[in-house]
């Protein structure tokens, strides 16, 4: 199991579906992005805003249950990907020990959002369903490159570099209208 952080929860361009992104803690380039419900999409926006509804949602009803009953939830882990669908467990602790639960892992993230629950994935689903995102340089590195390139300009000297080049060959250059006769005619 691989620790993942929850990059966020963005809709799909294409079908329009909720999707959860999560990113390989140890390389930070590497996603995993889950499909989920619309229901599921909301209560983890919910709690991702910080919001308290009026009423409890099913996943705060949820967590309620488990701290009443004087359990907590360790920790999330997607662990297999199945004919198109993650499958996920929950390691909660509680007064009769560890347990594991089946859990689909749009309901475990929900839940591990709210109490602060660190998420894992299996190695094998990040090799199947991760997706190694092209690394961005982020701006700063830009700008310095950018600077460092107009130092090193600002540092040559004209003659030192035509001196380095040679001179040009002597009699005239090609000519840049391109050849005066046509090539020979290729024979197969």
């Amino acid at each position: 199991m691989k620790p993942v952080d929850l990059v966020g929860l963005h809709v799909e361009a294409m079908s329009g579906s909720p999707v959860v992104i999560v990113r390989e803690h140890d390389a930070p380039h590497r996603v995993v992005p889950i499909f989920v419900g619309g229901a599921e999409a909301a209560s983890i926006a919910v709690a991702l805003s910080g919001q308290r509804p009026p009423r409890p949602l099913t996943h705060d009803l949820m967590v309620a249950l488990v701290a009443g009953l004087g359990a907590q939830l360790d920790r999330v882990e997607v662990t297999a990907l199945r004919d198109g669908a993650f499958l996920a467990e929950l390691a909660v602790s509680g007064p009769d020990g560890p347990r594991r639960l089946d859990a689909r892992p749009s309901d475990g993230i929900a839940l591990a959002v709210r109490v602060g629950a660190p998420l894992y994935v299996s190695e094998d689903v990040l090799d199947e369903a991760g997706t190694v995102l092209a690394e961005q340089p982020a701006e700063e590195d830009i700008d310095q490159v950018v600077a460092d390139f107009r130092t090193h300009l600002d540092r040559l000297d004209p003659d030192a570099l035509a001196a380095a080049i040679g001179d040009p060959p002597e009699g005239p250059g090609p000519d840049p209208s391109g050849p005066d006769e046509e090539p020979p005619e290729r024979r197969d």
